[in-house]
């Protein structure tokens, strides 16, 4: 997604969550060092990703074909995407629709604010395969 991963989040797959420990979550499994592959097996299709409680983003996905890896590469590998992650603290989904409102409005009371926060440039329907897959590499590291 490209978060940054400093909000509380989980998946959960078949009945069972799994997150990183934090004392305040019950009934978790620690996701450090689990695979997906191992988890979802031969039948489980779908998982629920869910990323800062607060802001309550809540992703359904669905896991449409498993293949064997390329025996040059060790690691995951994303092979496709559409659109671009939402802004890390945008305000969750409702936060980013006022966010693309103000970014893409120039007259909108906000648009300054927004255009400074991000940085000035945001596409909401880029997507960077390269930069995607630089991710999944660093979080072996």
């Amino acid at each position: 997604m490209g978060w940054t991963n400093s909000h509380l989040h989980q998946f959960a797959i078949d009945g069972a969550r799994y997150a990183e420990p934090d004392g305040f979550m019950d009934r978790i499994i620690n996701h450090k060092n689990i695979k997906l592959a191992g988890v979802l097996g031969d039948q489980i299709r779908e998982l629920m990703y869910e990323y800062d409680f607060g802001d309550g983003w809540s992703h359904r996905v669905v896991v449409e074909q498993m293949r064997e890896g390329h025996p040059a590469w060790s690691g995951s590998l994303c092979t496709a995407g559409e659109r671009a992650c939402p802004p890390e603290d945008v305000g969750g989904p409702w936060g980013y629709v006022e966010f693309l409102s103000a970014m893409a409005d120039p007259a909108h009371e906000g648009h300054l604010d927004v255009l400074t926060w991000i940085g000035g440039v945001f596409d909401p329907e880029g997507f960077d395969i390269n930069a995607a897959n630089d991710r999944i590499r660093r979080l072996k590291g």
